[in-house]
């Protein structure tokens, strides 16, 4: 007996490492026949770096990532509106990384089966359906051959991602995700860093966004890093779009031409763009907040539970303490219905309230009211937003978020240090 955890995404890994931490068993299930280094950017912020650190993954994360310095928010002319430092540079005792999506996937594979065992992940193997009895979850598990496995766990935590095998069956009538009219176009592009070097750069407005931050170490011969950047135009929600896909490659003819003068005396946004030379196209989808993620001895986790928009930079680190605080509540409930309860009493509210902000531009809302009250054009942003008024912003969302300076700074470890990881000192 053990548990099972359905995906090998971030937050099943992730998961994975938490559990075998607190010394409960786990095999983790995954559909794809062999996991490679998918995606593109993304951002851990300080209260999951911290949680990644606890697992003894700090040096990991430190070779792969960029301790990202500040973000700064500028209008569609490239007026700087607000600019405010992140990680450690705000007076947190964790950075924040930017980081490739995949790299960061890869480096938690590795450390799952360096600490668990080669046969921890398993790999060509789809959640076929399940069924509960009073002390087990009985999985059927899709073979790449077409066989059908059968597989008797205490547990079935579900990471499958936003297109959840598991949370389909509890829900069959949900449908598709949830598109409000957005597309992505994301790509990299080898280019050397702009403003301080790791600066997350976000322009725009609502209808029309370009973002923009580096996700590797300059190159000591070229001064070149990996600029991960994301073209984002909005549309009426009912026009309809491709399903969204991280592997789908994007046509540069869809979006460029609305781009094509956004050059700043900080970055060429067209040019970084070419120069990279390929991207994605992604719709940007989330679902509707659930009412309920436990179902006796089956929860959802990450994505699963809580796909939201990739505004705040926060899908991830949500997805990392998710999966910290459900391993702790494994631990002192025991593994059983009572920790999967106590797990989403804690995670549900707060996850839900970050969809449903995520869906009102979160932080990025400063930038729309600048293009409402000026059109982007401004000479002092005082006179077009206050202070405070950018301050309350940017507060606001960290506290909804979870990773608030002080807060975070004192709170205690949700599990604490792996007994081989690095002391993090303040």
């Amino acid at each position: 007996m053990t548990v099972a955890i359905a995906g090998g995404g971030i937050a099943g890994l992730t998961l994975a490492l938490s559990l075998h931490q607190v010394g409960i068993a786990c095999r983790v299930y995954e559909q794809v026949a062999e996991l490679s280094p998918l995606g593109v950017g993304i951002n851990v912020q300080p209260h999951a770096v911290r949680e990644l650190f606890d697992l003894g993954l700090e040096n990991e994360l430190e070779d792969l990532g960029v301790r990202t310095r500040e973000v700064s928010y500028f209008s569609k002319k490239g007026g700087l509106i607000w600019s405010e430092p992140r990680g450690l540079h705000a007076g947190y005792r964790w950075p924040q990384y930017s980081i490739h999506r995949g790299h960061l996937q890869m480096m938690l594979l590795a450390a799952v089966r360096a600490r668990l065992g080669p046969d921890a992940v398993v790999t060509g193997a789809a959640i076929a359906g399940f069924e509960q009895t009073s002390d087990a979850v009985e999985l059927r598990i899709s073979r790449r051959d077409g066989t059908i496995e059968k597989v008797r766990a205490d547990l079935l935590l579900a990471c499958d991602g936003i297109h959840s095998a598991v949370r389909r069956q509890l829900f069959p009538s949900e449908g598709a995700p949830h598109w409000g009219g957005a597309v992505l176009w994301r790509g990299t592009t080898a280019d050397k860093p702009y403003l301080s070097g790791a600066t997350m750069a976000m322009a725009g407005h609502e209808w029309q966004k370009f973002v923009t931050y580096p996700i590797s170490k300059p190159d000591p011969d070229t001064g070149e890093a990996l600029i991960n950047w994301i073209a984002e135009l909005k549309y009426e929600p009912g026009t309809g779009w491709n399903r969204e896909d991280w592997t789908r490659r994007g046509d540069f003819a869809d979006f460029m031409p609305s781009f094509e003068d956004w050059r700043f005396d900080w970055l060429d946004c067209p040019a970084l763009m070419k120069k990279g030379g390929f991207c994605y196209e992604y719709p940007m989808v989330d679902r509707d907040p659930l009412d309920r993620w436990t179902h006796g001895r089956i929860t959802l986790l990450g994505d699963g539970a809580h796909a939201m928009y990739p505004i705040g930079s926060n899908g991830a680190s949500q997805a990392i303490v998710d999966a910290r605080i459900l391993a702790r509540e494994l631990r002192d409930r025991g593994i059983g219905t009572d920790a999967l309860e106590a797990y989403e009493d804690i995670r549900r509210p707060a996850t839900s309230r970050i969809v449903l902000a995520n869906r009102g531009n979160g932080p990025d809302q400063v930038m729309q009211i600048v293009e409402e009250r000026c059109a982007g054009v401004f000479g002092d942003i005082s006179e077009v937003l206050s202070r405070q008024e950018l301050e309350d912003t940017a507060a606001g969302y960290k506290k909804l978020a979870g990773f608030d300076i002080e807060a975070l700074n004192a709170a205690s470890p949700i599990i604490g240090a792996h007994a081989d990881a690095p002391s993090v000192s303040a």
